[in-house]
């Protein structure tokens, strides 16, 4: 499922592709996503402009020029691909949703599980709105992310790996960059969150932030179904320490050969270094 980096990775491609732009044509050729599409969704979109696209959590969420945003989930499979005035689009067997502006830019989304949703909201209120108001903060924001979770994980007594996967605690952290992210900050991913220290938890936070910034940089992780809104691959997978490394060594310590190890944790795979981790 694309993380954090690979949603914000797509919100960046939208907001430089279709900010601004009038959308002159809708049409859907599947709704049975995760979600139905909602019937009236055509008619709330087309004709309007696109002034803003921005992310919560693992969403993406584009404003209308009227009082109304679009939801945006890829799920598992889900991909958005843009096209630039005057190129080609074909659309393929998974392509469920076509938008045209004006000026000829096309956006596909194409998702061939189908685990994805799109639907339409009142810009009034949405952060209380399900499922926004439920997430915590956004890893990247001015928040006092190291207060929160010495707060949180001060009678937590899950795994700190399950503690940050739940979306109640931060917002958009999923399976890979919390392995790396843990890694990084010398955690083993099988403690309980509430043994941490205060010290850890600080170092924890700048792992998490240095981690997400690098992989947005890198324009997220291709590892199956997700690319790039120009259609080109994330290229951070290349930059693993730990991510789906069973069996190799650790890159920043003197480990023998196999010391990364590989648990599985609430029905995921969870890599970590036994001798870094602590």
């Amino acid at each position: 499922m694309p993380e954090l980096p690979e949603v914000e990775t797509v919100r960046l491609g939208l907001e430089q592709a279709m900010r601004g732009k009038r959308c002159r044509q809708v049409q859907v050729f599947r709704s049975d996503l995760r979600f139905p599409v909602p019937a009236d969704f055509c008619d709330l979109v087309q004709g309007k402009v696109f002034s803003e696209f921005r992310r919560r959590g693992k969403y993406i969420l584009g404003f209308l020029d009227d009082s109304h945003l679009i939801v945006l989930h890829l799920g598992m499979s889900g991909r958005v691909r843009i096209y630039s005035p005057g190129q080609s689009c074909a659309i393929g067997t998974h392509d469920h949703v076509l938008l045209e502006t004006e000026d000829g830019t096309a956006v596909v989304y194409h998702d061939p599980r189908r685990f994805g949703s799109l639907a339409c909201s009142d810009v009034s209120g949405w952060e209380s709105q399900a499922p926004f108001s439920a997430m915590g903060p956004e890893p990247l924001s001015d928040f006092d992310l190291c207060g929160h979770l010495v707060s949180v994980f001060k009678n937590k007594k899950t795994d700190i790996k399950a503690a940050l996967l739940d979306q109640r605690v931060v917002a958009g952290l999923g399976n890979i960059y919390v392995c790396e992210a843990l890694y990084d900050s010398g955690i083993l991913p099988t403690r309980k969150a509430c043994s941490l220290s205060y010290e850890e938890i600080d170092l924890l936070v700048s792992s998490i932030r240095k981690i997400l910034l690098k992989a947005i940089k890198a324009g997220g992780s291709t590892l199956r179904d997700y690319k790039k809104t120009d259609g080109s691959l994330g290229y951070f997978q290349y930059q693993f320490a730990v991510y789906d490394k069973e069996g190799e060594s650790c890159p920043d310590c003197n480990c023998a050969e196999g010391a990364v190890k590989r648990v599985v944790q609430g029905g995921r795979s969870t890599f970590y270094c036994p001798v870094k981790q602590v």
